[in-house]
Formats: structure tokens, sequence, C-alpha cells
């Protein structure tokens, strides 16, 4: 039993469950348009009915083309007694008379005060990848539906379909990070300052650490907090795994670096291109995530994949750019401004033994060199 709601940026759990003209409906396959799934729990209750009342009203704001709803009813007799009205496209209902999909969205929860269960109804949003970006509880049936059309409302449009140009097989993920969060990471990093990041080679059968601000300049600041390096973890396994497990086919287990780095406009801070896992150090790293923090607050500061074309990558602050180490890949420099990311590297079980291998190879702290060289031209 799940024991909250779900939370923004968390993907929602795929399903396959009957509706009315459907036996079987699986709800991956709704993905590509914005997706209303409200947790009634019986139209019979007098909230549920308002709301349900109020949505029938609005019918028209729902198609499968831009934004489409689902109900979830956990009372036979809604079926039955033939209590909800349908719209095909756009207004449809799951019949989870075991609760099964309730439990698993967190609307049904065990009360410690009762030692029974209570139901949770509230109201899902969910983007075109179906994660979820708000959870509207049943807090005031009156203005519910009014409220989510106001959210419905400012949401970007989706964009009508074009042909696509040639691009870095990259991945952007918003919403990882909450603007809160992203604030505090940068306090943590303005209180105490970064210290100059260097980068990896191979020199004499070593993995070692150099600096060269040609290549490379950049203040990092590694996290010693442990409760905030546990809350960066939960956010990339809840909300960036899933994404990247669904995209690539990789589980990733393991999370390098828990650092906020700075590219600082009055530096030109940059990191020249480059691979993340060339050297035995590194040759585990299997995804780089660059997770900017204050997207808005710098001018520069892209990221850009010369294998595959000129486009310029900039996620939205809170959000996330994921690639492949093997990608060569370069930070544009900053102009104006200080650009801040969090720029941890994810690996899985195989890889930690490679890595463990390779640890007599390293030469120095392969994040943040201490001792590093300069490099050789």
């Amino acid at each position: 039993m799940r024991k909250r709601l779900l939370t923004t940026g968390e993907p929602a759990p795929w399903f396959a469950a009957p509706t009315t003209a459907n036996p079987n409906f699986h709800f991956d396959t709704v993905a590509g348009r914005y997706v209303v799934l409200s947790f009634f729990e019986s139209a019979a209750r007098p909230d549920s009915r308002r709301i349900l009342d109020d949505l029938w009203q609005a019918r028209a704001r729902f198609s499968d083309d831009e934004v489409t709803f689902f109900g979830v009813s956990n009372d036979p007799l809604d079926q039955q007694q033939g209590r909800l009205q349908e719209q095909i496209p756009g207004l449809r209902y799951f019949w989870d008379f075991n609760r099964q999909l309730a439990t698993e969205y967190g609307a049904v929860q065990f009360d410690p005060s009762t030692g029974l269960q209570k139901f949770v109804a509230h109201t899902l949003v969910l983007d075109a990848r179906l994660r979820v970006l708000v959870a509207l509880p049943f807090d005031d049936p009156a203005t519910h539906v009014a409220r989510l059309l106001h959210l419905i409302d400012s949401l970007p449009p989706l964009g009508q379909p074009h042909v696509a140009e040639v691009q870095a097989p990259v991945m952007i993920v918003p919403r990882i990070f909450e603007p809160e969060f992203c604030r505090k990471l940068i306090a943590m990093y303005e209180q105490h300052g970064g210290t100059e990041s260097g980068f990896m080679r191979e020199k004499d059968g070593k993995t070692v650490g150099m600096y060269d601000y040609g290549h490379k300049r950049r203040q990092d600041f590694e996290i010693p907090d442990e409760d905030i390096r546990k809350a960066c973890m939960i956010r990339i396994h809840d909300r960036l795994v899933p994404e990247i497990e669904k995209a690539f086919q990789f589980k990733a287990t393991r999370m390098e670096r828990y650092i906020v780095a700075c590219y600082d406009g009055t530096q030109g801070a940059h990191f020249r291109a480059h691979r993340d896992n060339t050297t035995k150090g590194t040759a585990h790293r299997k995804f780089a995530v660059s997770l900017v923090l204050n997207t808005g607050e710098f001018d520069g500061g892209f990221l850009w994949f010369p294998e595959f074309g000129r486009q310029l990558f900039a996620p939205p602050a809170g959000g996330a750019v994921v690639f492949s180490c093997s990608l060569l890949h370069e930070a544009t420099p900053v102009t104006t401004g200080k650009r801040y990311v969090f720029l941890p590297f994810l690996y899985d079980d195989a890889a930690a033994r490679l890595r463990d291998e390779n640890l007599r190879f390293v030469s120095g702290d392969a994040n943040t060199p201490q001792q590093a060289q300069q490099a050789a031209g």
C-alpha cells in the first residue's frame, strides 16, 4: 500500500483496467497528451457528485487531442445504476471495484489514528509522459473543477506534429528538483563556496586529475550534509530513474557525486568538448545528468553535442539533461550571471564492480582533484 499520494515529477504507475467500452484498457497508451485522472471513490459521495457534475458541464474542454479525462470508480453501483456520463473521445471511467488502482496510487491509505483504511479523494494532472504535474485534493468541491480548468489553461501547448531534425540521443526531463529545493542547494553553495574543478586524463597507465582553464573552468561544492544528499538521491530515484529506464532500458542503481557546480560568467566558465568515461577511473559511468538549478538567471551555458549537430540544450530550472557518458558534449561559456547545476553520474551494479576493479588505476580524486597536475599543452 502506497503511504502517500504521488508528488510532482513522479511517474504515474501503468495499469490495465476495464472501462465501459474496453474491458482491458491499457493506460500507458494515452501518453502524448495531458491526462486528468480523478480518484473519486463513488458518485454517491456528495463531494464527488458535485465535482463529477461540474466536469460534465465542462466536458467540451476534454478530448483525446490535448487533454483527456479518466475517472476511477470503486463503487459497483456507479456502473449498475448508470450514475456516470461518458463522452468518447475525452471523458471515460475506469471500474476499480477491488480498489487495486486506488491503492496503487495512494488513494487508499492506512489511518494509524483509527487503525482503519481511509480514502483520499483527489485528482491528478499528468504531463504527456504520464508524470505528475499536480495532485488536487477534494478539499473544496465547489471550486475543484474551476481550479482544475485554470491549471489546464496555464499549461504550455503541446504543439503540432512536425518533421524531426537530427538530434543527439539525449533526454530532457523537467521537474526533478522543485524550485524551493533548487534555491536551497544554491544557498548552500553561496554560503560555503566552491573549489576549482579539474578533469581526468590517462597518464602512464593511471587516471589522474588535471587543471587547464582553457579546457575547463568551474567551481564545485561537494554536499556534506547526509540529509540533503539523501533528498537528492530520492528525487533522482523517484523522478528521473524511471524515465531513463523507459527511454534507454537501463536501470540505474548507483549514483556518483553529490556536487553543486557553478559556472561563473565573470570567468567565462565552460567545459570544452569531452566524454565522461574515457579513463579507467571513469569507465564505469553510464549516464551523465546535468540538472540546472537556476535557468533564466544567466546567459550562455548551454549543452551541445557536436557529433549530432548544433542544437543547444537547456533544461528548465529543476530539470535535467540526461545522456550517455560516451557522447561528446560541451558546456558552452556562461557570459553573464552564474549557472548552478547538480551533476551526478548514474551507473548499475555491474558497473560498480568495474569501478572497484579500476580503483587501483586512480591517482587522486576522480571528481574534484585536490592535487591536480597542469594539463600539457
